[in-house]
């Protein structure tokens, strides 16, 4: 990966480059931009991806944003974090937790000179958000938690658990989409051959000989398995409530992660929280559904 390659896709521009975390690891991030550049003024927006995903399932939402006729074009910064994409392996595993990760964003927005945003965050990049705007509300604008909140289901969790950090026997691109197909059909019920194939690509990477890997280090789980979930609701509720950003709340409709109660209780405790549902969707949704991309087109024409 060349540290500034630039690709277009339409009218936007796609830029990958590379910044250094606080206690020296090189992370990975890609930017969209339209072309001409969008206006300086308008609110940037980060891109926060899942527990075992990467930059890469953005780039549908990215692009539409950056190049958005309905709203102003914006830039969106899109990283890998710590242990996942093209960001290097955290040595020790313990550092693999939210509150380094928000650290990790700090330096990345520090990096680009970007002193305001609005998050965008996918399950664990969602919780990555929550505790950003407690850290510096001022320089939150704006929240999107996609089918994420501060309580979640048993049901998801241990799902999800399931299949972080295991070993598989994958060896060809159709091993890997059959897999994905295997995990996430319950979230993902209409997607066909070609999407599953798609899917597979964002997931894995192949390695020196070619067979495709999980891109990510398998050590990420060892934090995972460790949370305690009663004790992590209790103190996700008490970083929810302080928070006073406007909030967009996407739930799947068929989410095992995250209760349609859950959503009412986040919209009932926050002074500023709207809700959409995404129909045919789990956890979680890719943000290039219609319904999705409507929601945050909405959502995004109070940040000028």
């Amino acid at each position: 990966m060349m540290p500034g390659l630039s690709i277009f896709k339409g009218l936007v521009m796609h830029s990958e480059h590379y910044f250094e975390s606080a206690d020296g690891l090189r992370l990975f991030y890609r930017q969209f931009d339209a072309r001409p550049q969008a206006q300086t003024s308008v609110v940037p927006i980060l891109c926060l991806h899942g527990l075992t995903r990467n930059s890469r399932d953005f780039t549908d939402v990215a692009t539409h944003l950056a190049s958005n006729s309905r709203n102003k074009p914006r830039r969106v910064i899109v990283p890998d974090v710590r242990g996942r994409g093209f960001s290097a392996y955290d040595p020790e595993p313990e550092h693999y937790q939210p509150g380094f990760y928000a650290q990790d964003m700090w330096a990345l927005l520090d990096h680009l000179a970007i002193e305001r945003c609005v998050i965008i965050g996918t399950s664990m990049g969602g919780v990555i958000a929550m505790i950003m705007a407690l850290q510096q509300p001022q320089r939150i604008a704006g929240v999107v938690l996609n089918d994420i909140g501060p309580e979640l289901d048993e049901a998801g969790l241990q799902r999800i658990a399931s299949y972080v950090g295991e070993r598989t026997d994958v060896r060809s691109w159709d091993d890997a989409a059959a897999l994905c197909k295997r995990i996430n059909e319950c979230a993902l019920p209409d997607y066909s051959a070609a999407d599953w194939l798609q899917f597979a690509r964002n997931t894995f990477r192949e390695d020196a000989q070619g067979v495709p890997r999980a891109d990510y280090d398998p050590a990420i789980a060892l934090m995972f398995q460790q949370v305690d979930g009663k004790s992590a609701a209790e103190k996700a509720w008490q970083v929810f409530n302080q928070l006073r950003q406007p909030m967009l709340v996407l739930r799947g409709a068929i989410s095992d992660l995250l209760s349609a109660a859950i959503v009412e209780k986040m919209r009932a405790g926050h002074p500023d929280l709207t809700a959409a549902e995404i129909p045919r969707r789990g956890h979680a949704p890719m943000l290039n559904e219609p319904e999705s991309l409507a929601a945050i087109d909405r959502f995004l024409q109070r940040f000028k």
